[in-house]
């Protein structure tokens, strides 16, 4: 066996390396504007999404023939086009207002240096590659005066989180204001528990936070009621709180990145409820400004309706009638006027496009009082994404003649094709299932360490998988254990299901991107009712012992408590000649499918080893969505999936 190279020369390889992708990716960037100057001249849309499938998918190829996987390319350039998109944008813009254009700005926003709407304000001017001055404030109202006054140029005001929702002091503070909103951004919202180096979480006894943070990281808290929680006007006061204490048993909530400006450590990460926590921000400035029509724009209204009877129902046919999508609707109470709403509109439309100018017409005559805010680029760029045909680069299988209906079923059922013709599509990140997409599911036994779920996750990318289910009831002793278990996951690229096999488990859905209701439970309509609260896909699987009417029962109870989300999963029923066996039952998949718009999944696992394939490919065959194998995964399994995904 050869003697591997010195492993200092192997880092200083890699060093020079990234220097070479750092360069490559600043030359690549600088392209883009190119890109952006000929576009200002022929007057074209930013975005061409056909010639970024195209790009993907031959770069897809190129990946794979030199031992890439498709994901990490597909995730690594669609970084790179969305910076692409968004220095174009910001380009342009900058063209499009020459007066506002100046080498450095001076920007209020909430808090000192460190606080999120810091980060924000730092990243929005970074991309425009201009020097921002920190005006720091105290309020909202703060902010607002301090631009008002041209004390500031720009405002940063966080309007929204998706976690804790809209902020309703920023929507007030909007109702009072001459500025207008000239940009936008989002920024990731990672909270951790910030503390002093050295501290342990055992000995915090007071725990410093902005409001919304606290909303955020609720269920965290939760778990921790010898916290006292001190509240805060932001992010960055809060760590600046614990600075100033001369104890090792105070913390903050914020971020990574705000806590190393002030050398505090992150003792605890991922904190917020929800595992994507982003908020977003408004920029507001004392003149409005002009938006290319090949730029995406957002334009955002406020308004107040008569007191009538389907008075709001009237103003926004308006902008159906216009063909104009709503992406956002907020109500606040008017003061001085009890009962009576303001509304904020935001519209994916241009000021200048003619529909816009028309429906804010037709507007203005239906109600009381309507002011536009601002338009101004909307800075959210949704992925380009390759369905697993494309992936394969190779075109989807004719799929095989359905059955005639041999069940009947109401229009008022939900999974029903009465209620529903087309079929629908889970997607949960990069896993899309059902309406031709097909998703391959790793059944995985909870392993001991992370280290051994690391190297299992691995080898389940590498096969073809897209996401992992896992079974907490075997081997994870601790809700904090599990939440390393599905970070592990997440970190290989794959998607996590969360096994729900006992009753309490359901407390633990909130840290996975989707679960699955064992068999056992299926009858269990207390927590098929607690699934159907939840905003996130689930999969429920069939309990062997169950009817076709029994199992789309199951899933009727949670499509009707509003998660629209589910997934049906056949995981074999008793044979009434053998009560030992169980197998998939293949013959009433091809009927399910006709009067069931839902996706369906085949889980092979209980099937004898020489018959899995056979019946995963014989599944396919009959219009099935998806296949579960158990783990380990093998050189088998691979083919299997490559096969299935053509």
């Amino acid at each position: 066996m050869n003697k591997p190279q010195g492993l200092d020369l192997t880092r200083e390889q890699i060093t020079s390396l990234d220097n070479e992708l750092l360069t490559l990716l600043s030359k690549r960037r600088e392209l883009s504007l190119e890109v952006a100057r000929s576009k200002e001249v022929d007057v074209r849309p930013i975005r061409d999404t056909q010639r970024e499938k195209q790009l993907l998918e031959r770069l897809v190829q190129l990946g794979r023939d030199k031992g890439l996987d498709a994901h990490f390319v597909i995730s690594l350039y669609q970084n790179i086009i969305e910076d692409s998109v968004l220095n174009q944008q910001a380009f342009l813009h900058g063209r499009a207002n020459p007066d506002t254009q100046k080498q450095h700005y001076t920007v209020a926003f909430l808090g000192a240096r460190g606080s999120y709407s810091y980060l924000a304000a730092t990243r929005y001017c970074d991309r425009r590659q201009v020097t921002m001055i920190d005006f720091g404030c105290q309020s909202f109202d703060d902010i607002v005066n301090a631009v008002e006054s041209g004390h500031a140029d720009y405002g940063f005001l966080p309007i929204e989180n998706t976690s804790s929702g809209s902020i309703n002091e920023v929507y007030d503070v909007l109702q009072h204001t001459s500025l207008s909103i000239v940009g936008e951004t989002t920024i990731e919202v990672g909270h951790c528990l910030l503390a002093k180096r050295g501290t342990d979480t055992a000995n915090i006894k007071t725990v410093y936070a902005h409001p919304q943070p606290i909303s955020q990281c609720s269920r965290y808290l939760s778990l921790h009621p010898e916290f006292k929680l001190e509240y805060c006007a932001s992010s960055a006061e809060a760590m600046s709180k614990v600075i100033e204490a001369d104890s090792q048993s105070v913390a903050a909530i914020g971020s990574a990145e705000g806590g190393a400006l002030y050398q505090l450590s992150a003792i605890e990460d991922g904190l917020a409820n929800q595992k994507i926590n982003q908020s977003r921000f408004i920029v507001v400035a004392r003149k409005p400004v002009d938006v290319p029509a090949q730029l995406p724009a957002k334009t955002t209204l406020i308004m107040a309706t008569g007191q009538k009877p389907g008075a709001l129902v009237e103003a926004l046919l308006v902008l159906k009638a216009h063909s104009l999508n709503m992406s956002k609707l907020e109500s606040r109470p008017i003061p001085g006027t009890p009962w009576e709403e303001m509304f904020y509109i935001d519209i994916d439309g241009n000021l200048a496009n003619h529909d816009v100018q028309q429906a804010i017409k037709e507007l203005e005559r239906l109600t009381r009082f309507i002011k536009v805010l601002g338009c101004y680029p909307c800075e959210s760029v949704k992925p380009t994404q390759l369905s697993q045909a494309q992936l394969l680069i190779e075109p989807n299988s004719s799929r095989a003649v359905e059955s005639p209906n041999q069940l009947t079923t109401s229009p008022t059922t939900k999974y029903s094709r009465e209620y529903k013709s087309q079929d629908s599509e889970v997607q949960c990140k990069q896993l899309q299932v059902g309406n031709n997409q097909f998703g391959a599911f790793q059944l995985v036994d909870a392993p001991k360490t992370d280290t051994e779920l690391a190297s299992l996750a691995k080898q389940t990318k590498e096969a073809g998988f897209q996401a992992i289910i896992l079974n907490p009831s075997l081997g994870v002793t601790s809700e904090s254990q599990l939440k390393k278990h599905l970070q592990v996951i997440e970190q290989a690229g794959l998607v996590s299901v969360l096994f729900i096999e006992q009753e309490n488990d359901i407390s633990s859905a909130h840290l996975a991107d989707m679960v699955m209701l064992s068999g056992q439970n299926m009858f269990n309509q207390g927590l098929l009712g607690q699934l159907g609260s939840l905003n996130r896909p689930v999969i429920i699987e069939r309990n062997n012992m169950a009817s076709t009417e029994d199992w789309l029962a199951a899933a009727q109870i949670v499509l009707a408590q509003g998660n629209q989300q589910v997934i049906l999963c056949d995981s074999g029923v008793r044979s009434f000649a053998k009560p030992d066996q169980i197998s998939l039952d293949l013959s009433s998949l091809v009927s399910i499918k006709q009067m069931c718009h839902l996706p369906i999944i085949c889980n092979v696992a209980n099937e004898k080893s020489n018959n899995r394939y056979p019946q995963a490919k014989a599944a396919k065959q009959l219009n099935a969505d998806g296949i579960v194998l158990a783990a380990p995964c093998t050189d088998a399994d691979s083919n299997l999936l490559r096969e299935l995904y053509l």
